[in-house]
């Protein structure tokens, strides 16, 4: 070995290396990789408290969570609200006074700087728990069910919503959105479809939001977990179609095309950890009470590592608290 390449290898061995044993300089010298900045707080929003699989609020415990959320520097919150009323067509979900359109405006008049994202989906007004309205022979009718989404999207953007989900599925769902939106003036609202794979993580959701179709568990127009390239085609498509930002789920699943589609987009990217990933991947501690997070921490932590711009979750304060 010449004294040019042994310099070079101790070089490049001291830029590897974890500074041997001294705690203060790995301290000094490695960033932290994930901050409170980076995550988004998921609600399960619901009239009155409720015992169920997840956690919930209500109104009246929004502003606290927000002033919470401000504080930790968590600069964004996901929104999804049940509906006691139900039937075939989801008109409920236009309502001004509905329970979603109500806790945007909570979040917004408690801290009007924070993002708030709806879910614009059908699954909480449907009698039958799916994503879409069907026609008079029980078939997805993707024309009524573009057309109500695209309204509803529109009816939370009049509530203050900052971005809006279109979470169906459906072809067509996300033009549409666009469209109604900026016909209506509000063409600064984003939109954020979501591109899910298909998963027995969501349980706990569906449990919790009365969301479990009746027709089975697993939603018509969700993706096969084994086609990754169908997965990454959709996002594209939605992309050209006019989402301005893309949720993929589950979180846990998603690193190999978040990794993808970082290299073929612009876009940001948000995996969503649902909520089979928050009851598997926490625990509260016995003694002290409070939520060992520690592993969803090393999960965001790797998909920022893989592009996300950002990851939702139900446990965006316990982390931030830990990492603040």
């Amino acid at each position: 070995m010449t004294a040019t390449t042994e310099n070079r290898s101790r070089t490049d061995s001291r830029a590897t290396s974890p500074l041997r044993s001294r705690p203060a300089v790995r301290r000094l010298l490695e960033p932290r990789v994930l901050t409170p900045a980076d995550l988004s707080m998921v609600l399960l929003v619901t009239e009155d408290p409720a015992d169920r699989p997840m956690p919930t609020v209500t109104l009246a415990g929004i502003p606290a969570v927000m002033r919470d959320a401000a504080h930790l520097g968590i600069p964004s919150v996901k929104l999804f609200a049940e509906s006691s009323e139900r039937d075939a067509t989801a008109e409920i979900s236009l309502a001004p006074d509905s329970l979603m359109a109500r806790a945007v405006h909570a979040c917004k008049d408690t801290v009007p700087d924070l993002a708030v994202m709806t879910e614009t989906c059908l699954c909480s007004y449907t009698a039958d728990g799916v994503c879409y309205l069907t026609d008079r022979d029980g078939r997805p009718d993707v024309a009524a069910t573009v057309e109500i989404t695209s309204r509803q999207a529109v009816a939370h953007a009049e509530a203050g919503a900052d971005i809006v989900g279109p979470a169906s599925m459906v072809l067509g769902t996300v033009a549409g959105v666009r469209k109604a939106l900026d016909q209506s003036g509000y063409d600064g609202v984003s939109v954020m479809p979501h591109v899910i794979f298909w998963s027995s993580l969501y349980d706990g959701f569906r449990l919790t939001m009365g969301a479990t179709p009746k027709a089975g568990l697993n939603r018509e127009f969700q993706i096969n977990p084994g086609r990754a390239d169908q997965f990454v085609d959709t996002a594209l498509r939605m992309e050209a179609a006019g989402a301005d930002m893309i949720l993929l789920e589950p979180a846990q699943f998603t690193a190999d095309v978040l990794a993808t589609l970082r290299g073929v987009t612009r876009a940001p990217l948000f995996p969503f950890s649902v909520s089979g990933e928050y009851t598997s991947m926490t625990r509260v501690e016995p003694e002290t009470g409070e939520r060992d997070v520690r592993l969803l921490v090393e999960l965001f932590t790797m998909l920022k590592r893989a592009g996300a711009s950002g990851s939702l979750t139900y446990a965006a304060l316990d982390i931030a608290r830990q990492l603040t």
